[in-house]
């Protein structure tokens, strides 16, 4: 499975973006996606899953409120929507996919993509 995201950039305090992530080399509808973040000097962290039919999804509490999830199964397209977004969101974004069904869609992902840049000014 091969992804690239997109989408990343500058934008001030309470503004938005919205990421996309395009996958190929595996049909889209079998594989479930997530987007994760780093920023400087800490951890990969989990920000948001959604299984292959997009009925399901799991966002983490501290984005919760501001940013969704969501897929176009026919654009084999993962799409993290961020509102509201602050300057502790900057961080390197990055899709991921997993090629199993699992209940949890928090970890287990076994392909990345190469990262997006969010920069979010005060």
């Amino acid at each position: 499975v091969q992804l690239q995201a997109s989408g990343g950039g500058l934008v001030q305090a309470g503004g938005s973006l919205r990421l996309s992530c395009a996958a190929s080399g595996r049909a889209f509808s079998s594989i479930e996606m997530g987007w994760f973040r780093q920023a400087p000097g800490k951890e990969r962290e989990f920000i948001a899953g959604i299984n292959r039919s997009g009925m399901r999804t799991d966002v983490a509490e501290s984005v919760e409120a501001r940013f969704t999830i969501y897929r176009d199964n026919a654009k084999n397209t993962v799409y993290l929507r961020m509102n509201g977004l602050k300057p502790e969101d900057t961080a390197v974004y990055f899709c991921a996919a997993r090629t199993y069904p699992s209940d949890i869609l928090r970890d287990g992902y076994n392909y990345w993509g190469q990262g997006t840049l969010v920069t979010v000014s005060s």
